[in-house]
């Protein structure tokens, strides 16, 4: 079965998207699965094609490189041209989403979508989100499968949209990292918060919690892993708090997964205190190395407190209400709950079955249309 994943981002790029491209495409491809991927690349400087871990990359221009828009018109091209069996869009909130959804409800291929939402530091983007939601419905709508992360994601655009539903399945994201390092302990003075460095993620909120949390536990230290346009901000308010000795704002990339696990491994927290998630990829991380967490309470963030795998603060938590709940976790840590968590492995298996469930309920002109289009191309489907 040929698999064509469209996103705007993916590897060497890091976040929840990427992630799970990384993840799941490869596991795909060891399931028999030929997987072809079509990103952007606004840089110029990544390769325009390239294998990575059995999956055939392509990236096409995208504009304007200081901004996530990421309008790709090739990526159109791409998929006019292309013949795959079934599409897969990764994510929706870019340029790339209207683009390629017109490109395959034109090809007449079968497409689904997960939303893989997110939230936004721009007041603009997230006030115009609704009728962004309201444009983009009639592409949407005409996907085989439409995909939740979480059942707060599916609910959510289900509403938001006005499609059924019945016309969602959920597939969670994995929550596997490597086993740290042997030697690695727990330090109990340590916060960690992992995500892009946007203020809706919420680590301007840690670092004014730090000050009071200080004079409580004079060991503590914030680490804060991440890139992006907020990092100057936190850097300012750190030093404006005099608590340069206590931050440590740095990225991690991406192909770098011990170290990360290592970090995690070590933390006596996991804190993020995000205006929004859907099904976070750094918390189900931190969890998988029974890790304690402390989130907010919205969105995805309230489904993983629900289900006993985080404590949840107020959404409006102040400083002193965040420095007291941290603390508390810290001194007296929780036992993680041995829960059986989502992995990589049963987020590929339940993929393939939808992939299998559209195709498999198609109908006989459907299937005439799509060996017409297989004409197009007598080798292997290629991006391009």
């Amino acid at each position: 079965m040929r698999i064509l994943m469209v996103a705007a981002r993916c590897y060497p790029f890091v976040g929840g998207i990427e992630t799970h491209i990384q993840e799941v495409g490869p596991r795909l491809v060891a399931r028999g699965y030929s997987v072809d991927v079509l990103t952007t690349d606004s840089s110029g400087n990544l390769p325009v094609e390239e294998n990575v871990r059995g999956m055939c990359v392509r990236r096409v221009p995208a504009w304007p490189k200081e901004l996530d828009l990421y309008v790709a018109p090739q990526v159109y091209t791409a998929i006019r041209r292309g013949a795959w069996d079934l599409i897969h869009f990764q994510g929706y909130n870019t340029f790339v989403s209207p683009i390629g959804l017109l490109a395959a409800v034109r090809s007449r291929m079968p497409f689904v979508l997960t939303f893989h939402s997110g939230g936004h530091s721009s007041r603009l983007r997230n006030a115009v989100r609704s009728t962004q939601r309201a444009l983009l419905r009639p592409l949407v709508a005409k996907a085989a499968r439409l995909i939740g992360v979480s059942e707060f994601e599916a609910g959510f655009f289900s509403a938001r949209m006005g499609i059924p539903r019945e016309r969602f399945v959920v597939v969670p994201n994995g929550a596997a990292m490597p086993a740290a390092s042997a030697g690695v302990r727990v330090d109990p003075g340590l916060i960690v918060s992992s995500g892009r460095l946007e203020r809706y993620k919420g680590h301007h909120r840690l670092i004014a919690a730090l000050p009071e949390l200080s004079r409580k536990m004079p060991d503590v230290r914030l680490r804060i892993v991440g890139t992006g346009p907020y990092e100057e901000e936190l850097r300012r308010l750190a030093s404006t708090l005099g608590l340069d000795d206590r931050v440590t704002i740095a990225g991690i990339p991406g192909s770098e997964r011990q170290r990360m696990a290592d970090l995690l491994a070590s933390a006596g927290l996991f804190v993020l205190l995000s205006e929004y998630e859907a099904h976070p990829v750094a918390v189900m991380e931190a969890l998988s190395l029974r890790r304690p967490v402390l989130v907010s309470d919205t969105s995805g963030l309230r489904e993983l407190a629900t289900n006993g795998l985080c404590r949840a603060l107020p959404a409006d938590a102040d400083p002193s209400e965040i420095a007291a709940a941290i603390a508390e976790e810290l001194e007296t840590p929780r036992a993680i709950p041995d829960l059986a968590l989502p992995d990589w492995d049963a987020c590929a298996d339940a993929l393939s079955d939808v992939y299998r469930d559209v195709l498999g309920s198609r109908s006989t002109v459907d299937r005439a249309h799509d060996g017409a289009l297989g004409l197009r191309s007598a080798t292997r489907a290629r991006v391009g």
